[in-house]
């Protein structure tokens, strides 16, 4: 079988790319993250037999959830996003740590260490809806976050298929967690342990779960629902593992049995692999945005509008796309 030029391309870059993330981890041994480095050594092994097992099950069933093409694809995602972490992870705690050290709180739980956990969770999952939300209304943030939702299928491999450049800003949302006195090391492992079932609810393989859980939980069902492209769920279900934030805040779509079957990926899909036009695509466009010849706070709009917007209406945001919908 003739590999073409692009898949070749991919297979390079995503060779070095994973080449670079080891070397820089033996860069961050000395940071004292124990705790993280020991849920990597025990998840990746629980990520291996999971997926391995969902392939098996896509193949024996004929369902065509994976492809090796999606697969490298998403591999090569999440090692570029690595690499931007490790990379600032030294930055961000002490950044982090500024914040804590300003704040002044400093929280004591050691009595009650429950209590402390779950607090952060909750207040970090809070942080981590805003931070998501505002990925998929505002273009800037849309053009690095799209990656993640890029493919046009929908497997546990998409759950490593990261948001490439996230770690320049995610410690923004971060700042009021270490102000209200978490430890800047506790918020970042949370962060990782939440991250979890995020990658967990990328599955077609698994049905709605029970009631309780569907209400309270972002679940596998609530994620599909997400990462559609069909119109009535665009823009839905930015939970990663609490979906009352949706709920509260208007952002809530349960999975419709009756509306048209879900189809994966973007309104327009980009139609490939090339390792530089997964990653930049969303920028190309803006660019191209910001040539026309329009008003200056149209072309602010191009960059920091919702995306879809348009000056001349030729193309259209998600709610204005709903409300067609909706006058058919």
């Amino acid at each position: 079988m003739k590999i073409s030029n692009e898949k070749k391309l991919l297979v390079f870059v995503t060779l070095m790319v994973i080449a670079a993330d080891v070397a820089g981890s033996y860069l961050v041994q000395s940071s004292g993250e124990l705790r993280e480095r020991l849920l990597i050594l025990i998840t990746v092994p629980f990520y291996i037999v999971v997926i391995g097992a969902e392939i098996l099950f896509s193949f024996l069933k004929e369902k065509k959830y994976y492809s090796g093409e999606g697969i490298l694809a998403n591999i090569y995602l999440t090692t570029l996003n690595m690499g931007f972490d490790l990379a600032l992870r030294v930055f961000c705690l002490w950044f982090l740590g500024m914040c804590y050290t300003a704040g002044g709180m400093h929280l004591n739980l050691t009595w009650l260490p429950a209590v402390y956990w779950v607090i952060l969770t909750v207040f970090e999952d809070f942080m981590y809806y805003w931070e998501h939300r505002i990925d998929h209304f505002c273009r800037f943030f849309w053009a690095a976050h799209v990656t993640h939702h890029s493919s046009e299928e929908y497997n546990l491999t998409v759950g490593f298929r990261s948001s490439v450049f996230q770690p320049l800003y995610r410690f923004i949302y971060f700042i009021p967690i270490a102000f209200a006195g978490f430890r800047p090391e506790d918020i970042m492992f949370t962060y990782a342990f939440t991250q979890m079932w995020g990658i967990f609810v990328h599955t077609q393989s698994v049905g709605k779960l029970w009631k309780p859980i569907e209400y309270i939980m972002c679940t596998p069902s609530h994620h599909r629902v997400h990462h559609a492209s069909n119109v009535k769920y665009l823009d839905k279900n930015m939970g990663m593992l609490l979906i009352i934030w949706d709920k509260i805040f208007g952002t809530f779509q349960k999975e419709d049995q009756a509306y048209e079957p879900i189809k994966y990926g973007l309104t327009t899909n980009i139609k490939t692999v090339h390792p530089v036009t997964m990653v930049f695509h969303e920028w190309k466009n803006i660019y191209h945005d910001l040539r026309k010849p329009v008003k200056l706070k149209d072309k602010f709009k191009y960059v920091f509008g919702p995306p879809g917007w348009s000056h001349d209406g030729s193309t259209q945001t998600s709610s204005q796309m709903r409300e067609k919908e909706k006058n058919r």
